[in-house]
């Protein structure tokens, strides 16, 4: 006769506009660990703002199961995030967060989530992950968290992944720590994940593999140069570190990327420039400063010639941002 297990109940709030693909990965971990147990060993409840529906950032609707519930302290709640994560972020979740964080249970934001628990000051003093699209606007504006650029972060009883298919990851983790490693490697088999990560792996591609280009002195001198944006190292300064000289450096970025070094590292700025404008409620001149402009005059020349459009343009474009 089989041993019953001690049944956990997941609590997946979802967010308007949440990423579908971060909730499913997490969702089927724990139904294939069930069949893979041979028992209801977790169950799940689908809540939200309103308890009717709640739509992904596809366009599909999902029927919510209740409202934002009482839950206890047993419950382990996970958020679910994706576009317009700020928007998504109300008043009254944020309360609802703190409240229920009050118990001591174990609370999870997937995707852009982070952002919602960091909001509800659940992260302070933790370590914390996000998606990268959303890295640099959540460091200026969350610097009591320790943002890392892993696929996912268990700290405590706080858990935060990136998104995409690092829910998975996460829930194997989870998954072990119940049950064992057979059990959480039958649920990837299941899944055909034949890699699984740990919270060392971090979620981007390397450089050579991001720029398809596998030269080392190029790849640890654009390493330096997204190390570096708020101060801006000089090309001569750089080539000098990796030991050649300022005009084969040159060379060396037009071969490959077809532009200069200097060219290259203002289009990095400006890339970390428009994701604060659009993500965050900087003013133009401390994005600017954030990005290793002196003044925003010289910033508002470059953005428009990279951008066709201002600064103060791209940031009124996003009226529907919510200021909380």
């Amino acid at each position: 006769m089989q041993t019953p297990v001690v049944k956990r109940r997941f609590v997946f709030v979802l967010l308007d506009e949440f990423t579908l693909l971060s909730f499913a990965s997490a969702l089927e971990c724990l139904r294939i660990a069930n069949r893979m147990l041979g028992q209801p060993a977790y169950e799940w409840t689908l809540v939200g703002e309103g308890g009717d529906t709640a739509t992904c950032s596809a366009g599909t609707e999902f029927r919510l199961d209740s409202d934002l519930i009482e839950l206890t302290r047993d419950d382990t709640v996970l958020v679910c995030g994706g576009m317009n994560v700020q928007k998504a972020t109300t008043k009254r979740l944020l309360s609802w967060l703190r409240r229920e964080a009050r118990k001591g249970l174990r609370l999870g934001g997937l995707c852009t989530a982070a952002y919602t628990l960091a909001r509800a000051g659940l992260l302070d003093g933790k370590r914390a992950t996000i998606h990268w699209e959303n890295q640099d606007s959540f460091a200026e504006e969350f610097d009591e968290v320790t943002l890392t650029k892993s696929v996912f972060v268990i700290d405590g009883n706080r858990m935060t992944t990136a998104g995409g298919t690092s829910s998975i990851d996460l829930m194997l983790k989870l998954i072990a720590d119940d049950h064992g490693e057979e059990i959480a490697n039958l649920v990837a088999d299941q899944q055909i994940y034949s890699s699984i990560r740990t919270d060392q792996d971090t979620q981007r591609l390397s450089v050579p593999t991001r720029i398809g280009v596998r030269h080392p002195k190029l790849s640890q001198v654009i390493q330096k140069m997204e190390q570096n944006i708020e101060e801006p190292i000089s090309p001569s300064i750089l080539a000098k570190e990796v030991g050649m000289s300022t005009r084969q450096l040159e060379r060396l970025f037009r071969r490959y990327l077809n532009r200069s070094p200097k060219r290259y590292y203002m289009e990095l700025r400006l890339q970390k420039a428009r994701n604060l404008l659009m993500q965050t409620d900087m003013s133009v001149i401390n994005v600017a400063l954030a990005c290793g402009f002196a003044s925003p005059s010289h910033f508002s020349k470059c953005y428009r010639a990279h951008y066709n459009t201002t600064p103060y343009r791209e940031r009124g474009t996003q009226g529907a941002r919510l200021s909380i």
